[in-house]
């Protein structure tokens, strides 16, 4: 008969001194910025309101504030130098750790180099931004001129409902998501600036990987995986990276800003917002 070793299981019992997890203290305040699209806004406060609240969680001051979902990135740059500006007078901070997802990333690219924010910016970290383009843009272009016009009055007045204070422009912004307009007149227009660190998240899931996909989005994954290759199902892995490459998640467009995530995958999401804090904090931002 083997006999029970008490102190064996006791071990177990044993409470540690600190058991939450570090905090992880950042030098600036972070500003999360969504990118094109207002659908998620019908779930949530704002599209990476469970992001901000994560990033919170590990104990960083974090804002995700709503801009005009569907508009062109000089007007979306444009609101969120506001956001900027008005966070700085509401609490005094001086400058930002920006986190931007998607179409946000050029929006602040574009709102550094021209709208006089460099100063207010210590790093800009995008996620699964097209930072040369994406062929879903042209795909969506190339429909039918009829459908298109019903889609983009569609979508303007969504866009002008949830948010009323700017005119829409679905069709402008998805005009200056294709790889052409970006490759040829965004960046080379839009350098980055020198005195900021730029860092990049890049995500592949569906096609060509062993990663599984929503349904839903298997068609546009396998239309921009035969174009240009793995995606995450609207950005390429490759058009993503920009400045220091921090890492390829398996995660699609919408789970990195925990929209469709099921609980087996939790813990991929968290994994990424964790390896963007630590980042920041390891280089002293």
């Amino acid at each position: 008969m083997k006999w029970i070793e008490p102190q064996k299981y006791l071990k177990k019992l044993k409470l540690d001194e600190f058991p939450q997890p570090d905090i992880i203290q950042l030098n600036h305040p972070v500003l999360l910025c969504h990118g094109y699209g207002s659908m998620s806004m019908l779930m949530k406060p704002s599209p990476m309101h469970d992001s901000c609240l994560r990033l919170r969680s590990f104990g960083i001051q974090a804002f995700a504030p709503n801009i005009v979902p569907y508009a062109t990135i000089e007007i979306r740059a444009s609101q969120w130098a506001e956001r900027i500006e008005q966070l700085q007078e509401k609490y005094g901070y001086e400058k930002f750790n920006v986190i931007a997802h998607s179409m946000g990333g050029l929006d602040m690219r574009y709102a550094i180099h021209n709208l006089g924010i460099s100063s207010s910016v210590a790093s800009l970290t995008t996620v699964a931004t097209p930072h040369h383009g994406t062929s879903l843009a042209e795909i969506v272009l190339t429909t039918p001129e009829l459908l298109k016009e019903k889609l983009n009055e569609l979508m303007n007045w969504f866009g002008e409902n949830v948010f009323p204070d700017q005119k829409s422009n679905a069709v402008a912004a998805v005009e200056q998501l294709t790889r052409n307009y970006i490759k040829e007149t965004f960046n080379p227009s839009t350098p980055n600036h020198e005195d900021i660190q730029y860092f990049s998240i890049s995500a592949c899931v569906g096609k060509g990987t062993k990663y599984p996909l929503n349904p839903i989005l298997r068609l546009q994954n396998q239309l921009i995986y035969q174009k240009e290759g793995v995606n995450d199902s609207f950005v390429t892995a490759d058009s993503a990276v920009w400045g220091e490459h921090i890492g390829e998640y398996s995660l699609s467009h919408l789970e990195q800003i925990d929209l469709q995530v099921s609980k087996e995958r939790k813990p991929l999401v968290n994994q990424m917002w964790l390896d963007i804090a630590k980042t920041l904090k390891n280089n002293s931002l």
